[in-house]
């Protein structure tokens, strides 16, 4: 029976095309999902300014989340620097030869005469010298920095900023303007970034007392695998990791560890939503393939086939698509996820210094879904004919089939009762954006609910279509409805990709335009500040809040420091892994920069270790907090701090945040400054003269910019269309793949009618009328394939809509939804028309004669 089911494939290449197309693009997606996956699973990176250290010593970025009797690991936001101390205990440890310290600082390069820094492709990090064999970088002209106030530039640097040994330079580091000496140039390997490296004295004047990384050099004859156990061991219990090979480069950039985690999240919501629609696609199209094979299996039924040889006959062809389709991916997974990994990184969702890994696993689990959906719809799609009576098969292959299945029905109201409780989820559990979690996969159960009971639901939709029809399409029309009514299985099995497409499509896209919109709306409600200044340099100036704040104009102004943290010992008992937003004010501006209420203590008592708690974080933290009370907080960096609660205060719009000093949590950031600089117009001061006036008042400060509301919401908007630009790219992905099995559906529906389209040819009608008539056909499926899309995108987006402002009604404007429509209906009118004008080239005496 295997080696019939291959002879079978070369007298049905249309049906079997169709299905292999399916298999594949559904295994190539499947397979580039889980690329994406393994990638965020191994998140390698390739170390670049400490690639020449064999072993590398720096801070533990994980921390352990505090929960009711659990504990769990999350990745620190902030990078955790070294205590200085353990450069001499790392020293101590037999076989190391070298211990180097690294540190890390933004540098911008001045112009001649002051101005805007120098627009460089890479933002220039400043360094110690003596960390300079790290990489490594050597001297190419002029001598070592020893003194203060001299520089040595990388070779890229002093071509843009044309400056040699013996010019002097100004410089932008960590805020403040320096006049330095160039003394020497260094080069280094072409992939490592602009650097300006200092003499060891201005380095502890810049960034004193801090180390982001030890680079340990072994002894000769020591290996590096065994230091790095060497090292850990005389290091226990001071919170450092030590890496060796490839783990060395997530020491050097620990911003990547939640961009991995953010990529695993990415691949498996994506991943899983695509091997729900490869699932039901596939097993469409092969259940329609086969099942306009019935007379086939009858008559091989009647010459004596048994029902375990047909079986194993329709098996046998699946498995040989599967398998054929698999090997193919497997030629074109990896660059698809390649593919779309690069756009991830082009976009900056993903730091372009992880690694793309695709191994054989993700191969292997594409392979795998193909198959096993190949060989289940093969199966369920053939049981019917093999196991009912010949006679019966053969008289119901040149009958309509009005059956609709007790287990096609029982899937169907499974998938429908998923949905339902997804959609009173998503609208009463979970609230604001995080409900889009529960929407996109309640989308893909109600789609496959209203797939499977279409034979029922189609005849009540396109009911009220057939006086107008009949109206407006005469003859044609009729006989349109009557082949509609007549073919109702496979007229529902056309209307389903057209369901998918409209569905998905419509649905996905409104809930990234919700979310778009409803975080620009918050950020417009919690934005207080009439300008916004912030620096290119790497963070404003020590000194500039102090000096916007004396302007005339001014009312108020608030240094802002962004931030994660955890309360270290929670007696509510239901911690998020998400942590709580840390936000970093100044005391003088904060109340009026801030959207917040204060119901007890006052935000001008925020210095030192003090903190202002939302109302809601303090009941839940102990059981009601006050102003007076002590709580111990973990920051961003896994500093243990015990805070002073000096104000309880109310959030007007967005998430829960704890208030704290902008110095104290500054000084627990990577960037180790604010980020930017809100400011408060004085009464009668308009936002455009307040800009102006800070304009002129900044001018002397390099990199400052100032932007007013505007400017700011609509930088706000333009991250907000990074973050959609994502969703929209998966989205893409699908419908494309729903919109090829479209295609495939409707080309496999046309050529299987050829033997009727001739009959009919022979008593009579013309080429024009049947086209006319399929025509017909194709804008009833249409219209029935997009009002089921509809109710689909309706049932995902009242929920999601009522979890995210209280209003049903989608947000978005009306054009995306008029364009999906009319692509849908302009692409299946156009697909059935054309595929039935093919199916009506061949004569009819030649079709008719066929006994195929």
């Amino acid at each position: 029976m295997f080696r019939l089911a291959l002879r079978t494939l070369r007298f049905r290449k249309g049906g079997f095309a169709a299905s292999f197309a399916a298999l594949f693009l559904g295994v190539v997606i499947v397979t580039a999902c889980g690329g994406l996956m393994e990638s965020g699973i191994r998140t390698e990176v390739r170390p670049e300014r400490l690639a020449a250290a064999p072993v590398v010593v720096a801070g533990e970025q994980s921390y352990r989340v505090p929960k009711s009797g659990d504990a769990e690991r999350v990745t620190l936001p902030e990078r955790v620097h070294l205590d200085p101390g353990l450069v001499t205990a790392a020293q101590a440890v037999p076989g190391v030869a070298e211990v180097v310290p690294d540190v890390s600082f933004p540098v911008a390069v001045l112009p001649p005469g002051g101005g805007a820094p120098l627009p460089l492709d890479e933002r220039p990090a400043g360094h110690a010298w003596s960390s300079a064999p790290l990489a490594p970088y050597t001297l190419s002209a002029g001598r070592a920095p020893g003194a203060e106030g001299e520089a040595v530039l990388d070779t890229r640097l002093a071509a843009s900023a044309d400056a040699k040994p013996g010019d002097t330079i100004d410089l932008m580091v960590s805020g403040a303007v320096g006049r330095f000496r160039v003394v020497g140039l260094a080069r280094g390997r072409s992939a490592l970034p602009p650097g300006v490296f200092f003499s060891d004295p201005d380095v502890q004047r810049i960034a004193p007392q801090r180390i982001d990384a030890l680079g340990v050099f072994p002894a000769q004859g020591t290996g590096a695998d065994e230091l790095r156990g060497r090292i850990a061991e005389a290091l226990a219990g001071h919170g450092v990791t030590v890496s060796t090979g490839l783990d060395r480069g997530q020491a050097e950039f620990p911003d990547v560890r939640p961009a991995g985690e953010t990529l695993i999240v990415l691949a498996a919501v994506f991943g899983g939503l695509a091997i729900m629609v490869v699932v039901f696609v596939v097993a469409s199209t092969l259940g329609l393939s086969l099942q306009q094979r019935r007379r086939e299996m009858a008559l091989l039924r009647i010459v004596g086939a048994t029902p375990a040889q047909l079986r194993r006959l329709v098996l046998g062809e699946a498995v040989v698509l599967a398998v054929l389709a698999a090997a193919l991916a497997r030629l074109t997974g990896a660059s698809s996820g390649r593919l779309l990994f690069g756009r991830l990184t082009a976009q900056e969702v993903v730091p372009d210094e992880i690694v793309f890994r695709q191994g054989w696993i993700p191969a292997a689990a594409g392979a795998g879904v193909g198959l096993l959906t190949a060989v289940v719809a093969a199966f369920i799609a053939a049981r019917g004919a093999a196991t009912a009576r010949p006679a019966e098969t053969l008289t119901e292959a040149s009958l309509p089939d009005r059956r609709l299945g007790w287990v096609r029905t029982g899937c169907a109201l499974v998938c429908l009762a998923g949905a339902t409780a997804l959609a009173l989820v998503t609208a009463i559990v979970i609230p604001g954006p995080a409900a889009a979690g529960t929407a996109g996969p309640a989308a893909m159960l109600w789609a496959a609910g209203l797939a499977l009971l279409s034979p029922r639901i189609a005849p009540i939709l396109i009911a009220p279509l057939r006086p107008v029809l009949r109206a407006v399409t005469g003859n044609a029309g009729h006989l349109a409805l009557l082949n509609v009514r007549a073919r109702r299985i496979r007229t529902a099995a056309a209307i389903t990709p057209v369901m998918l497409a409209t569905g998905l499509a419509t649905g996905m896209i409104y809930l990234q335009t919700a979310q778009s919109a409803d975080a620009e709306r918050v950020f417009g409600e919690t934005l207080r500040a009439d300008a916004v200044v912030t620096s290119s340099t790497g963070g404003p100036a020590s000194g500039l809040v102090e000096d916007i704040r004396e302007d005339p104009a001014v009312a108020a102004a608030s240094a802002l420091v962004t931030s994660i943290g955890y309360v270290e010992a929670p007696r509510f008992g239901a911690q998020s892994e998400d942590g709580l937003p840390l936000r970093g004010v100044s005391p003088a501006g904060a109340a009026a920069t801030t959207a917040v209420s204060v119901t007890a203590g006052t935000l001008t008592a925020l210095r030192g270790d003090t903190v202002a708690l939302d109302v809601e974080h303090a009941r839940r933290i102990g059981g009601g907090l006050g102003v007076g009370d002590t709580v111990t907080l973990r920051l961003g960096d896994g500093a243990k701090v015990d805070l002073k609660v000096v104000a309880l205060v109310t959030m007007r719009a967005g998430p829960k945040t704890v208030l704290l000093p902008a110095a104290l949590l500054a000084q627990h950031t990577t960037a180790a400054g604010p980020a930017r600089v809100l400011v408060r117009a004085a009464p009668g001061v308009g936002p455009d003269r307040l800009a102006a006036t800070l304009t002129d008042r900044l001018a002397d400060r390099p990199g400052v910019r100032v932007a007013d509301r505007d400017e700011a919401a609509a930088a706000q908007a333009e991250q907000e269309r990074t973050g959609a630009w994502v969703n929209y790219m998966f989205v893409a992905v699908i419908v494309g793949y729903t919109v090829i099995t479209l295609v495939n559906t409707l080309v496999i529906a046309a050529a299987e009618r050829r033997r009727e389209f001739a009959l009919q040819r022979l008593i009579g009608a013309d080429r024009g009328r049947l086209l006319r008539m399929m025509g017909v056909e194709g804008l009833v499926i249409a219209v029935v394939g997009v009002l089921l899309g509809t109710l689909v995108a309706g049932l995902t987006l009242v929920p999601f809509g009522i979890a995210l402002d209280g209003s049903p009604t989608p947000t978005g404007p009306l054009w995306i939804y008029l364009t999906v429509i009319g692509s849908a209906g302009a692409l299946t009118l156009a697909v059935t028309v054309l595929s039935s004008w093919f199916a009506l080239r061949p004569r009819p005496v030649t079709v008719a004669a066929d006994p195929a």
